[in-house]
């Protein structure tokens, strides 16, 4: 059961949760549990069946694909006030994991029951629209994802993703590597071709951009 200070920080987190009936909130709040997890945790991984909905309070979650020779796609994160859409996907369709939910930064977390979440789907409306809102946020992020990997070269990518970062990054670069779906000895080759155009700076985990705009202009080409 959650206590008053988290369901106070819940509610300000995911504020279609507000409106809930007083039985609802009840249901929820008696079916939920507080997970505190530490970076580098494995929250699900493939094929593993679903055991509850996570609502984020702290901390963020990369969920992966992975492929068998170990290389790894970043599908999306999870942060807080949002949810795994791969989770809802698969407590309502019964299905297993095809992907693995790693913690990037340290994650409190509010885990619904299946139950609890199956009623909140039928029952109240505002959470039914908030998961599907989901739904079509993140599969608009997939498209996009899906035609950047099949239609831009590898440094067109990097550029535009070392754009959406705040500088300087801290980052190595296999997990630059990691959220492109590459290697590391490619990212690092890449990243040097970068330095030499002056574009960015390179340091110990730490990548500084110096010329945005030619960063942008190259990933537009």
């Amino acid at each position: 059961m959650l206590d008053t200070a988290i369901q106070i920080r819940l509610l300000a987190a995911y504020p279609m949760l507000r409106g809930l009936p007083a039985n609802l909130l009840e249901s929820l709040c008696n079916g939920a549990q507080l997970l505190r997890l530490p970076a580098g945790t494995v929250v699900f991984d493939e094929d593993q069946p679903c055991q509850g909905f996570p609502l984020l309070l702290a901390g963020n979650v990369r969920v992966i694909k992975a492929s068998p020779n170990g290389r790894e796609l970043q599908l999306y994160r999870v942060d807080p006030g949002e949810s795994c859409i791969l989770t809802s996907s698969c407590l309502m369709g019964h299905t297993r994991y095809q992907a693995r939910g790693e913690v990037e930064k340290d994650v409190e977390m509010v885990v619904l029951s299946a139950p609890v979440f199956r009623q909140l789907i039928s029952a109240f409306e505002p959470f039914r629209d908030y998961i599907f809102g989901l739904f079509s946020d993140r599969l608009t992020d997939m498209m996009q994802l899906v035609s950047a990997v099949a239609f831009q070269k590898l440094d067109q990518r990097l550029a535009a993703l070392l754009l959406t970062k705040t500088s300087p990054l801290r980052a190595t670069h296999q997990q630059l590597a990691d959220e492109l779906g590459s290697v590391r000895e490619m990212v690092s080759r890449l990243l040097k071709q970068f330095a030499d155009q002056g574009w960015v700076k390179l340091g110990r985990e730490q990548i500084e951009i110096t010329d945005a705009p030619g960063l942008k202009r190259y990933s537009l080409l």
